[in-house]
């Protein structure tokens, strides 16, 4: 509704009698000044009907105006009103013991006012308070639930995590258990998996029946004591053979046969050689012979020779044939035997030479058969330590298998404790509620400290402990002062509202007696001031 039309309206209500020809809103311009607009807003606000003069009380102001008789203004009224008496009309007098004692319940009620204004004050600070420890409370509460749920949040994660990873674990185990299972077992037999759990006697009886075999072998291959041969083999065994040298074996009668028996290869040889020199001298002889014999004839043939030439070669020959007679007698009886007793050893070299290749060729046999038996041996050994080294290798792949399951066993079950821990604290219903271990406040607590003066107020007893118990105790009697006063200050608002409602009654019949119904302070009795003015 615009400002004019509210105007208009104002006119309507104290009876203009052009009011309803006019508009509102050629009105609104009375408004547009600050203090037109807040007079017309008054005049709107306030003015009615009892505001409007009677026919009769004009006709008696303008009576009033020809008497003569001067009308007091603002100033003058306002004099007289102070100075003038009040008028016993239609009220009840009101003596100044009651002035007096309405003042004094006035006075007393508004230090009642202000006490319950200071309690109220205290009451809001103390609530302001309570309430901002409430909130930082509830924030904390919020933050503790928050975190609580990005805690299970995590857990959850971990736990599907460790659920996932324990999943995918037994699926790899139970793929390689059937990896390592033979596809022809049923299932009744039980899968051997490990090296350990094979049976060894065939391979140990495979193994003494080849050490029996080669054990056959050898003794075989080898007479007895070939090996102390072997062995011993130095340069004392390989020198030459001297019949007349002391045997330095054990064996003496085997020493013996064998010193014979190379005597009697180095005589049947040295005799050999004899013959053969002298086959070879006998033959080297009548081919000398017949050479010359060639020689002479050929001579003889081509020449003549006389007989007396003749002869004299023949004693010439004859006497070196007997010079040469004398130096082969001399060779063979002297020359000779000092240079056959000199070289006499080098006569046996032959022999000692294939002694020496016998005895070499049977160490070559004999150390070709031990090679044969060494390298099978050999592989004996070779295939027992494989063995050995695998089940090394084993106990120690096995070892390390069970400290990891053992790791992981502990790992598990500290994580199954911990998460039993957590799980039996957040089904916990007393997890949410704060637990006061120590009765006592803390000395660093200062905001329950100053919570626990301004509960204490004006109780100045010094305690030497403040305990939870002690505030709960404070909180409760402030709660009961607070409906204490609560229900006082309702009482009070009672007893205000119901002296408030007979001071309105009695301003308005005192209105009443001093207006009379019109507008004007009737200082006197209008019928009495009429009759006046008529005598």
């Amino acid at each position: 509704m615009s400002c004019g039309n509210e105007f208009v309206e104002t006119l309507k209500k104290i009876g203009y009698p052009k009011a309803g020809m006019l508009n509102g809103e050629d009105f609104d311009w009375l408004f547009e000044t600050a203090e037109d607009e807040s007079f017309f807003k008054w005049f709107c606000g306030n003015v009615n009907e009892q505001n409007v003069l009677s026919e009769k009380e004009l006709q008696a102001f303008s009576i009033l105006q020809k008497s003569g008789k001067p009308i007091l203004e603002e100033a003058a009224l306002d004099e007289v009103l102070k100075t003038c008496e009040t008028s016993d009309l239609k009220t009840q007098s009101v003596d100044d013991k009651e002035l007096e004692r309405l003042e004094e319940e006035v006075q007393i009620l508004q230090k009642l006012k202000n006490l319950k204004i200071q309690r109220r004050n205290k009451c809001q600070l103390m609530a302001s308070v309570i309430s901002h420890k409430s909130l930082r409370l509830n924030a904390k509460g919020e933050e503790a639930t928050k975190k609580l749920k990005q805690s299970q949040g995590i857990l959850n994660v971990v736990n599907t995590k460790i659920s996932n990873e324990l999943h995918a674990l037994t699926d790899e185990v139970a793929k390689l258990m059937l990896f390592y299972r033979p596809s022809n077992l049923g299932q009744g037999t039980n899968p051997m998996v490990f090296l350990s759990q094979f049976s060894l006697e065939k391979y140990l009886s495979q193994e003494e029946q080849s050490t029996a075999a080669l054990t056959l072998y050898t003794k075989k291959q080898f007479f007895q004591g070939i090996h102390e041969v072997v062995e011993s083999s130095n340069e004392e065994n390989f020198q030459l053979l001297d019949i007349q040298t002391p045997s330095i074996c054990d064996n003496q009668e085997i020493l013996e046969e064998r010193r014979l028996e190379m005597a009697r290869l180095q005589l049947a040889y040295i005799c050999a050689q004899h013959q053969l020199i002298h086959l070879k001298a006998s033959n080297l002889n009548m081919k000398s012979s017949i050479k010359w014999a060639e020689e002479n004839l050929h001579s003889l043939t081509s020449k003549a020779v006389g007989k007396e030439n003749l002869d004299l070669k023949i004693s010439s020959l004859s006497s070196e044939i007997l010079k040469l007679e004398e130096q082969i007698t001399h060779v063979k009886n002297k020359s000779l035997p000092a240079i056959v007793k000199e070289n006499a050893q080098l006569l046996n070299m032959p022999v000692v030479k294939g002694d020496f290749d016998l005895q070499i060729a049977k160490q070559d046999y004999y150390t070709a058969r031990q090679e044969l038996v060494l390298n099978q041996l050999i592989k004996q050994k070779a295939s027992f330590e494989l063995l050995h080294l695998s089940y090394e290798i084993e106990l120690r792949k096995h070892r390390d298998i069970y400290r990891q399951l053992e790791n992981v066993v502990q790992e598990l079950s500290q994580s199954s404790m911990m998460l039993q821990r957590r799980l039996e604290i957040l089904t916990d219903p007393s997890v949410s509620q704060q637990i006061n271990a120590r009765n006592t406040i803390d000395t660093k607590d200062y905001s329950t400290h100053r919570l626990y003066q301004l509960l204490e107020g004006e109780n100045k007893k010094k305690e030497l402990f403040r305990t939870h118990g002690s505030l709960e105790e404070a909180a409760e009697k402030l709660n009961q002062d607070i409906s204490l006063l609560r229900d006082q200050l309702a009482v009070s608002a009672q007893e205000r509202s119901s002296f408030m409602s007979r001071l309105n009654n009695d301003v308005d019949m005192l209105c009443d007696a001093l207006y009379q119904g019109g507008n004007q302070l009737l200082l006197t009795d209008q019928c009495s001031a009429h009759e006046r003015g008529i005598q």
